[in-house]
């Protein structure tokens, strides 16, 4: 049950940016935009951070083991440092 509420969260948290940002993260980093940028903005950082809470909750409420949480919590930091890179890639011209 737990892991697939983490899967489930992990394939949602790259959604607002293919569907309001043009599959482009440089929209996340930007002043500029209107009451779409701002929404994607907002969904990108509630399911980042709900793919956090959620393990915490869970260990919390007894339904984990402190390892499956720090896994959970590993797993998440692969993915940011991830979509840091593909960020990091999109803005260099060279690639």
């Amino acid at each position: 049950m737990a892991m697939t509420v983490e899967a489930l969260m992990y394939v949602l948290v790259p959604m607002p940016c293919l569907f309001f940002g043009g599959g482009s993260t440089q929209f996340l980093t930007s002043r500029d935009g209107g009451g779409w940028f701002n929404a994607a903005k907002f969904l990108t950082g509630a399911s980042a951070m709900g793919s956090i809470a959620i393990p915490a909750i869970l260990r919390h409420a007894g339904l984990i083991e402190t390892g499956a949480m720090f896994i959970e919590f590993t797993s998440f930091f692969i993915l940011v440092c991830t979509v840091m890179c593909f960020h990091k890639a999109t803005l260099d011209e060279d690639w």
